[in-house]
């Protein structure tokens, strides 16, 4: 590797990792299988904990255990859970009301409990019982006393920011590391200081900014989905690059046929930002749903409860073969994303 600096060095030091690259989670497309994958190849492979039971987080991580001895990171929401109103439900409901009549669905289909859950003390006092090397977190980080406990145990803790705001709140507060989250990145931005999109920047401005800002380790993601794009990351100061995206295609991924399909079209050159899916700004591949509730509506109910109402359709869409009305997530370098193993998907970025 060319710009092989100190800060990369650092970070492997730090974290006792071969090579410099973390593993996006990716709540719903991937389980313990590419995790796995990704830390036998050297990287730091990570599992999305928000949506699995504690007794589900405690399998997989076993898993992991049973099939490397190296480090791995498991992820969580740490966004503060917000009201919901009937009043929220019923506005977002009558904006979709042309959907379900579409597709024949009811009211009643609506789920009124679930989705994205914040970080709960079960889950803190797990991580701390299981001595898990590195915990990340998304929407800021928990309140003091779970942060603690997982601080305590000796954990590393990661968390994203979209503004150097964001970093240096994330450095006040107890972060070890801090990912700088472009613009460009698929899923969920990792907004938690504010809403303001405006506020938000590409991969390769915010990366200097948070530099400048902080002296944690800073990791750069968001639009890297290949060797140039890694190596102008590592020349800016990187200690590290998180990927997403790329990962999507992996063989040990469980991507959908849809997605990975829309991936590997034309279609992927066009992803934006919505609100529809969750109520949670996120970047996917525009598809119709997207496009007719114009990308971000003021109807959505905050993250995580758009996805109450929303569901439903994307449901009954996809069981009749249709990807219009699903979160297809993906960064705006999806088309740089190749199939194969984690593995070949890991040395093609980082030029081995």
């Amino acid at each position: 590797m060319t710009h092989h600096t100190k800060a990369i060095n650092s970070f492997l030091d730090y974290v006792k990792v071969q090579l410099p690259i973390i593993q996006a989670p990716m709540a719903g497309v991937q389980d313990s299988k590419l995790a796995i994958a990704v830390c036998q190849a050297g990287g730091l492979g990570s599992l999305p904990g928000a949506l699995l039971s504690l007794q589900k987080i405690e399998s997989e991580i076993a898993s992991i255990r049973k099939l490397t001895d190296a480090p791995f990171n498991v992820n969580f929401f740490a966004h503060q859970q917000p009201d919901y109103t009937q009043a929220m439900q019923e506005k977002w409901f009558n904006t979709l009301q042309p959907y379900y009549q579409e597709f024949g669905l009811t009211q009643d289909e609506i789920a009124t409990a679930g989705g994205r859950q914040p970080f709960t003390h079960e889950q803190a006092a797990l991580l701390a019982d299981l001595k898990v090397p590195v915990v990340s977190f998304h929407f800021g980080l928990p309140d003091k006393a779970l942060l603690n406990i997982v601080k305590k145990s000796g954990a590393i803790v990661i968390s994203s920011a979209t503004t150097p705001a964001e970093a240096r709140w994330l450095q006040a507060n107890g972060a070890d590391m801090i990912i700088a989250q472009g613009l460009e990145a698929g899923g969920h931005r990792g907004m938690f200081l504010s809403q303001d999109v405006t506020l938000q920047a590409g991969t390769f401005s915010l990366l200097p900014n948070i530099i400048r800002s902080v002296s944690l380790p800073v990791i750069a993601a968001g639009g890297i989905s290949d060797n140039a794009t890694a190596q102008a990351a590592f020349a800016m100061g990187a200690s590290a690059v998180q990927v997403g995206t790329a990962f999507l295609l992996a063989d040990e991924c469980d991507t959908k046929d849809f997605h990975r399909k829309a991936l590997q079209s034309a279609r992927a050159e066009h992803t934006a930002l919505t609100n529809v899916f969750s109520g949670g700004l996120a970047r996917g591949i525009v598809n119709r749903f997207m496009q007719e509730t114009g990308y971000i509506s003021d109807s959505a109910p905050p993250f995580p409860h758009a996805s109450f109402v929303s569901n439903p359709i994307k449901a009954k869409a996809e069981s009749m073969g249709s990807d219009e009305f699903s979160s297809l997530w993906a960064g705006q370098n999806a088309r740089l994303a190749k199939s194969g193993t984690a593995d070949k998907i890991i040395q093609d970025l980082l030029g081995y």
